[in-house]
């Protein structure tokens, strides 16, 4: 199998460099590139950017609004993006129920809502996660009753993302408590805007709040925001997984992060020389950066295999690896950074901040980046959950 780039990819690679550079907000990038956090205008400001340019849904087919790229080209554009330091777009609306509506949706469904994700109209946070369903998801307790043409929910959802800005849930719920747990689950649509609803922040170890926990209390949700049938939620909820897991490898960020890192090994000194003059540093970085080129090959391999099948379990094995490797990255800046990463405010973080401002190049944000790259593998699943995905579908153990 040739995973080499083509002329033709080098050329849209190209392209998409070019428009990254001439059309990213300043402001935008030189927050993520400092490691700050991003408001939802940041958001959403690149996000009308993208879709102005016909760009807004770059993994989606062209009947719905999207790019019609193939899985190579959405890669390369995810890369160019990710090193140039634009914001991750949303996955929730464009990567998660994007696709299972597609796929699952009906007509009216598709209608109604694939239009208004790409221009940002809509905000999808994600109701899976529970206190007591995490890794085990399918031990959900979130009920779901009909009554009539509503169903009225009630239980509690954890760790949702963004659910202080979302307007829209797509959320798991349990429709036939006598079944076994994989088989009584729903998956609805739930407006945020219905009476019932409470969003409640949950401080994070880097001192945000974009993760919260959500209460539904006698919710009521009309009966055509079921997607697919009933007691069938599990089967759209691991289509949708595989779309999220193989998002979270973040090549681009991966590639940026290593750039960033080389910086900041040639800026701290120790004994009057750069970091980048130690041999065993050298040897951390020529390591990682060894890895990042491993991860772009398996990237490679499964986009174009997903050309003709989609998604499946090679996604865990990204999931596992672009989770570790950002890890790795965050600790080793952490480790170049020493003693210049102590002075860290979570208020510098946002642009609520009016005080100390750091010089060019100083690793205020190597802290915080740190701390937040505790996330990634717990999140779309638990890299525990992974190996066990992996050994029964790929080994069969």
């Amino acid at each position: 199998m040739n995973l080499s780039y083509s002329s033709d990819d080098l050329a849209f690679r190209d392209e998409v460099r070019r428009f990254v550079q001439q059309s990213l907000p300043v402001d935008v990038r030189d927050k993520v590139l400092e490691h700050r956090h991003l408001d939802r205008d940041d958001h959403v400001r690149w996000q009308c950017i993208l879709q102005r340019r016909g760009w807004g849904a770059p993994g989606w087919p062209a009947r719905f609004g999207g790019t019609g790229w193939s899985p190579l080209r959405r890669l390369l554009f995810d890369i160019e993006c990710g090193i140039a330091g634009a914001p991750r777009q949303l996955p929730f609306g464009l990567n998660m129920i994007g696709p299972v509506l597609m796929k699952f949706g009906s007509e009216a469904q598709q209608a109604r809502f694939l239009p208004r994700i790409p221009t940002a109209e809509d905000w999808w946070c994600q109701g899976y996660s529970e206190p007591g369903a995490g890794s085990d998801l399918a031990a959900l307790k979130t009920r779901a009753v009909r009554r009539g043409d509503h169903y009225v929910v009630t239980g509690q959802k954890a760790w949702t993302t963004y659910a202080q800005h979302a307007n829209w849930m797509f959320c798991l719920v349990r429709t036939d408590p006598e079944a076994k747990q994989q088989s009584g689950i729903s998956l609805l649509l739930i407006d945020m805007k219905t009476p019932g609803i409470s969003v409640r922040p949950i401080e994070t170890l880097e001192g945000m709040t974009d993760v919260n926990e959500v209460w539904l209390d006698d919710v009521k949700v009309p009966v055509e925001n079921l997607v697919g049938e009933e007691n069938r939620g599990w089967t759209y909820a691991k289509y949708l997984l595989g779309h999220e897991r193989t998002g979270i490898a973040g090549l681009g960020i991966c590639q940026r992060e290593l750039r960033y890192l080389k910086r900041l090994a040639k800026a701290e000194r120790r004994y009057g020389r750069p970091l980048s003059d130690d041999v065993r540093v050298r040897e951390k970085i020529a390591r990682i950066e060894a890895e990042i080129m491993a991860l772009e090959m398996l990237l490679l391999r499964v986009a174009t295999d997903a050309s003709q099948h989609g998604p499946g379990p090679e996604a865990s094995i990204l999931k596992i690896r672009g989770s570790e490797i950002q890890q790795e990255l965050s600790a080793l800046q952490l480790e170049i950074a020493g003693p210049n990463a102590l002075p860290f405010s979570p208020e510098w973080l946002t642009d609520r901040f009016d005080g100390w401002t750091p010089a060019p190049g100083y690793s205020a944000g190597v802290a915080s980046f740190y701390l937040e790259m505790r996330k990634p593998t717990i999140y779309g699943g638990t890299n525990e959950v992974q190996k066990e995905i992996i050994a029964k579908a790929i080994l069969d153990l």
